[in-house]
């Protein structure tokens, strides 16, 4: 592999470098540079379906994980199959270690409403965290034109969180760009964008809404915290 990146001033040519870049060169670079210490963080939304069909064309060895909270739509769960089956990639399926009746009863039957941060924090975060241990970089489907707390998303940082290489070589693409994509290579895709639903996570707390207006409703709340602090980190 290339020697990886060590400070500010690599950060700085490399964001230089990539940010016109089209997502397929910056995953070429990406594979090239980080290889199996490399890792595609995804919830099936359309933007990491063009993710991992763009890198399976690079390399047959996709490192890929999810975050399953245990509250995903049943489509979900069947997309992450057929996307598996289509690509001929397996999935590692990230699972929180407190089960729902554990924290039920530590925290109150509906966390997710009473605090959906601290959910967030207990379904995902924690979870994540742990699970990327052993990784260099991660590759996640972060764009600009979602919110606009996403409007500046660098192509790469560098993410002190995770203490690893940051990448979204999708950042200045469109939804439109993708679905143009999805249907160009005939990629699955959730079913539930049939009906309405645009940004998709547990079923607790998505609803049918244009951009991310469907997650989180009725709360102030517009990430789940993965890529934004939220609430002070546990082990």
């Amino acid at each position: 592999m290339i020697a990886q990146i060590s400070n500010t001033d690599d950060i700085s040519y490399w964001q230089a470098q990539l940010d016109d870049a089209s997502p397929q060169k910056i995953l070429q670079w990406a594979h090239d540079r980080y290889g199996d210490e490399l890792v595609v963080v995804t919830s099936f939304q359309i933007t990491g379906i063009v993710t991992l069909h763009m890198l399976r064309e690079i390399t047959d060895n996709v490192q890929v994980m999810t975050l399953d909270t245990g509250l995903l739509f049943p489509e979900t769960y069947q997309l992450i199959e057929d996307v598996e089956e289509k690509l001929d990639i397996s999935v590692q399926r990230i699972k929180p270690e407190i089960s729902l009746p554990d924290q039920a009863r530590q925290h109150g039957s509906l966390l997710w409403e009473t605090n959906p941060d601290a959910c967030c924090n207990l379904r995902k975060t924690v979870p994540l965290r742990k699970a990327m241990r052993g990784y260099s970089a991660w590759i996640t489907g972060l764009r600009r034109d979602q919110s606009p707390m996403r409007v500046n998303t660098p192509v790469i940082d560098w993410d002190e969180r995770y203490n690893m290489i940051k990448l979204c070589p999708f950042a200045t693409w469109t939804e439109d760009m993708l679905w143009t994509y999805i249907e160009a290579h005939e990629l699955p895709y959730n079913t539930l964008h049939n009906r309405g639903y645009t940004s998709i996570g547990c079923y607790t707390c998505t609803m049918a809404g244009k951009g991310r207006e469907g997650r989180w409703q009725n709360s102030s709340k517009t990430e789940c915290g993965l890529h934004f602090q939220l609430i002070k980190a546990t082990s």
